[in-house]
């Protein structure tokens, strides 16, 4: 197994990394653009490409943007309302495993800058089923929310016939630099399916599976390109046209809008994915289970990309957190009506061969790890220094009282006093 000379990343990154003759990944490489790139044309260029959009809908919506309780949704309604001056209609996926801090945070969200919201809520017995085959398929429990967090959007521009989509940042330029941020690469269907979905859109899973019929993937089907081109549906990607840096950027909505943050069981990032229970637990823990590394090589790799880690560093903070047994297991277990033989018989199933090895006495151990692998001192060169700290703050929370043991399906989706935006 190689790894990445400069970041903590394995050559089985399913979004298919490659490698320079210096050992350097080609996220690494398409990183270094962050600091080559004029950020301040690329600016004038979103703009430009935005303004073609404003109210061509003929609904008063300039634009969609998908939301959710977490990831970097405050930065980019306050970028595309406050700074493009645009008025968005909001659209957000229930995922089922909510937090009360993410509902939370998406009520002040929507509250805060006085915007539209469409949600859309799943059958809770609908997404158990596709959850349990989505095991069985392909070792995720996650397929549901990837694919409706993907669809829902697309499918309320084609209904109210408002073009322009705009996402955050495209992680597979992100991660593994599949592409460059010149290349404005806006999102697909076929990216969706190969990546997101890991190759199994709605109606795969319904030809692969006995127990799903139409009517329960009804809301996961993707529209057909005619009604795509009828409407004219594009989705851009803001992480194409600004310095993304999603650390600096939570700081920032932590300081205007008191976005709330919380502690991750097998991760340091304490800014994404807060409104999920089982993101950064069991979630990441299965994806440990299959590929060898977790959610804590991408934080790690990120942050050492910017220089607020040194590869030392994050190789050590990797090894602390990635062994770390989720402790939301039981909660999954009791809701999808599996035990934990079961759920981790069908995780088994997925496990990547080149780094997982099964002993005579049916254990696994892990054959590859970052820390394990020497690096070749003409390799060395290629560390980045670390020029500043790499410190995730805690935020107060608006409810200390609230416990957060069990999904919470729907919370309040308004608040009555707010800080103002700003």
């Amino acid at each position: 197994m190689q790894y990445c000379t400069r970041c903590c990343y394995p050559s089985n990154h399913p979004l298919n990394i490659t490698f320079d003759s210096e050992g350097v990944c080609s996220g690494c490489r398409i990183h270094e653009e962050k600091d080559t790139l004029n950020w301040a044309r690329r600016r004038e260029s979103l703009k430009a490409l935005v303004n073609a959009y404003r109210n061509r809908s003929g609904s008063g919506y300039d634009c969609i943007v998908p939301v959710s309780g977490a990831r970097d949704s405050y930065f980019i309604v306050h970028t595309v309302r406050k700074d493009l001056g645009l008025n968005p209609l909001l659209v957000s996926y229930n995922k089922h495993y909510n937090t009360r801090r993410g509902h939370r945070n998406l009520a002040y969200l929507r509250t805060m800058f006085d915007l539209d919201i469409y949600t859309q809520v799943i059958n809770p017995l609908t997404v158990k089923k596709i959850t349990q085959e989505s095991l069985k398929l392909r070792g995720s429990l996650y397929w549901h929310v990837l694919a409706g967090q993907t669809v829902w959007p697309v499918q309320v521009a084609v209904r109210h016939k408002i073009p322009l989509i705009i996402w955050g940042h495209h992680q597979g330029l992100d991660q593994v630099g599949m592409f460059s941020h010149t290349d404005e690469v806006e999102m697909s269907r076929k990216y969706r399916k190969e990546h997101d979905l890991m190759g199994l859109e709605a109606e795969d899973l319904l030809s692969l599976s006995d127990e799903l019929g139409e009517e329960d993937l009804q809301a996961y089907f993707y529209p057909h390109d005619k009604e795509i081109a009828n409407v004219g549906v594009r989705g851009i990607y803001l992480g194409n046209y600004m310095r993304w840096d999603t650390k600096r950027q939570h700081e920032d909505m932590i300081q205007r809008y008191g976005y709330e943050t919380a502690v991750q069981q097998r991760t340091f990032d304490n800014y994404n994915d807060v409104d999920c229970i089982h993101y950064n637990g069991l979630h990441d823990y299965i994806k440990f289970l299959k590929f060898g590394y977790g959610k804590i090589s991408d934080h790690v790799s990120r942050e050492i990309r910017f220089g607020r880690l040194t590869r030392e560093e994050g190789i050590s903070i990797v090894s602390s957190y990635q062994n770390k047994k989720p402790n939301d297991l039981e909660l999954f277990l009791k809701w999808s009506n599996l035990s934990e033989g079961e759920l981790f018989g069908l995780v088994d199933k997925h496990r990547d061969f080149r780094v997982w090895s099964l002993r005579p006495d049916g254990q696994w151990f892990l054959k590859h790890s970052v820390a394990e692998v020497l690096m070749p001192e003409n390799q060395k060169k290629h560390v980045i220094a670390s020029r500043e700290e790499c410190k995730f703050h805690i935020t107060p929370s608006r409810s200390p009282e609230a416990r957060e043991d069990e999904y919470v399906l729907i919370d309040r989706g308004y608040v009555d006093s707010f800080p103002v935006a700003s």
